[in-house]
């Protein structure tokens, strides 16, 4: 024997926000789940979380928003911003106005960290600068 449709509208409401990155340009999910009771509600919300987990949601958003970014040609105004020190920064073209004694740096996002390292080709090791690690306000510092 099935249940029956319910006939009124849900009046439980929970709005998740899931965040690909603590930094301010990270990619948001803002998915919503309705119940009838709270217990349903909260159910619904461990399921809906639990799944898009498993089916790798997340990092895929994460990879086809930086896919979607990479294509982008951009245009006036069309520069990537950054969250620093409480202010939202504007970042230049390459999405980077980081820079070290060895030219412009490169950035890497590896999910849970990101950092800029130093610009020079071809250096040992030894020789480039300290990489800047991403800190939990979304700025970039050497440790």
């Amino acid at each position: 024997m099935t249940t029956p449709a319910p006939t009124t509208p849900a009046p439980f409401k929970i709005g998740l926000t899931v965040k690909a990155g603590p930094d301010y340009g990270a990619e948001w999910l803002t998915p919503a789940v309705y119940g009838h009771t709270a217990i349903e509600t909260a159910t619904r919300g461990v399921e809906l979380l639990t799944a898009m987990k498993e089916k790798g949601l997340i990092e895929y958003n994460a990879k086809f928003a930086q896919y979607t970014r990479e294509q982008y040609k951009g245009g006036a105004g069309a520069a990537p911003k950054r969250f620093e020190n409480g202010k939202v920064v504007a970042s230049n073209t390459n999405g980077s106005d980081y820079t070290c004694d060895h030219g412009q740096r490169n950035f890497k996002d590896g999910g849970s960290w990101a950092a800029y390292f130093c610009g020079g080709r071809g250096l040992d090791k030894s020789e480039q600068c300290p990489p800047l690690w991403r800190q939990k306000d979304g700025s970039f510092r050497a440790k």
